[in-house]
Formats: structure tokens, sequence, C-alpha cells
């Protein structure tokens, strides 16, 4: 469950984060469930787990669930503030309220441990730092528009048509600028809007069968084929997700 979290932290370029191990209080028993020794049990391995992952952090009494400690991945936001995006819980105790058991491999009965994990935490809250955190310049493979295609006038609206058919029929998610605009416009919107491939047709393009592409942050890239602008995001695609394996 560590690695899951990790894997998706990595994936998303969050390196500023620390762990925090929620305990019991013991001076308030009353607000937990179970026996002293399943406490015991589960709180040593959450603790030795998370040395053994070389994860930093703190241990902070009081703060853990009524049925068991937690692990919570602490990211620092854009701005220092520090959020729970991901927990795991080690739960020995509501197995025993379900009265939960499996048969073992000595064909005998036993009672499992239950790890609750939620690696993103609050959906809501990981999306809202990972705006800010990306000034909302997604990774190509996550941002809902990758392409957008802007024909300089309504004359080569067709040709736009079928490069954006070309594109989305290549699974590459992208859309067309159809707006009675000069292009400059159409380009600094767009850019304003963070979609990271602004596709640019006319006369020329068109005789050549090309687009002319821009990438944010970037500029001009020149002409290509939309064939192998397809391919090229594919493959930057497929380099970025292979490299935070």
């Amino acid at each position: 469950m560590i690695d899951i979290v990790l894997y998706i932290f990595k994936t998303l370029d969050f390196k500023e984060f620390t762990t925090q191990i929620s305990l019991r209080d013991p001076k308030t028993p009353e607000k937990y469930i179970g026996s002293d020794e399943n406490w015991d049990k589960a709180e040593k391995a959450i603790i030795e787990v998370t040395s053994e992952k070389g994860l930093t952090g703190q241990i902070v009494p009081g703060e853990a669930a009524f049925y068991g400690p937690k692990l919570d991945f602490m990211v620092k936001d854009a701005i220092g503030r520090k959020w729970q995006l991901g927990t795991i819980q080690v739960d020995y105790n509501l197995p025993e309220r379900f009265e939960l058991e499996y048969i073992g491999q000595d064909n005998q009965k036993h009672r499992p441990v239950m790890i609750h994990r939620a690696p993103f935490g609050s959906m809501e809250r990981f999306v809202a730092v990972l705006i800010e955190h990306t000034a909302g310049k997604f990774p190509i493979w996550l941002t809902p528009d990758q392409a957008i295609v802007l024909p300089i006038s309504e004359k080569y609206q067709n040709y736009a048509e079928g490069v954006l058919k070309l594109l989305n029929n290549s699974d590459i998610r992208t859309l067309i600028d159809d707006r009675n605009e000069k292009i400059g416009k159409k380009i600094r919107d767009n850019e304003l809007k963070r979609i990271p491939y602004l596709l640019i047709v006319g006369e020329k393009e068109e005789t050549e069968g090309t687009i002319s592409v821009r990438k944010q942050g970037h500029g001009d890239l020149g002409s290509m084929k939309p064939e192998d602008f397809a391919a090229m995001i594919a493959k930057e695609i497929d380099e970025t997700l292979r490299k935070n394996a």
C-alpha cells in the first residue's frame, strides 16, 4: 500500500512530503475499541514498515482512528501548507467485531488483518493541490485537452476538422477553435487555458497535408504530418509513465 502511494506521488512529481504515524492516546483508552494486545501489534507493524521504507516523519499520539493506527502522507502545496493526501490504516479490531475468518493452508480458521487504504485521500483535496502544484500545466497524459487545432480562417475549417478526427481516432484528446478570431488571439487564449499543443492550419498546411505545431512554454516546433504528431504524443506519454514506473 505504501508503494502505491509513493508511485502516485512520483508520477505526479510530489517531492515534498513527510509521513505522520497516528497512534492511540494511552490516557483516553475509552476512545478506542479492541484489546491492548491488538493495538500493540498494529502500532508496532506500522512503525516498523515505515522505518523499513525509509520514510521520514513524526509520531503523533492521540490521532489514531478508533479501530487502529494510521500512516498519513503529508504533502506540501505550492505555498508551503501541508495537506494529508493518502492514508493507510492497520486494523486488527474490526475483523474481530465482524467475526471475519478465512481458511489457511493448514485448513484451520484464521482471523484476517484489515488494511484500510485511501492512496489519494480526499479526491477533491488531492485534485485541488495538484492544480496548484502544476499551476494548471498538467503532464501530457493527464491533461483533459492535449491539443487544439487552430484554423487561420474559416476557409480551412474542413481541413482542420479532418486533422481533429485523425487525432481523436489516435486517442489524442483534441479540440478545435473555430471562432471567428485572428490567429494571434486564438493562440493567446488557448495558451492561457494551458493546452499543451496548439496546431495551426492554413493554406500552406492544407496544401502540404501538415500542421504547424506550438508547444506550451517552448514555442514553435515547426511543421509535421498529423500522423507524426500523434506518434510523438504517444511516445511522450509512454516515456513519461515508464520513467515513473
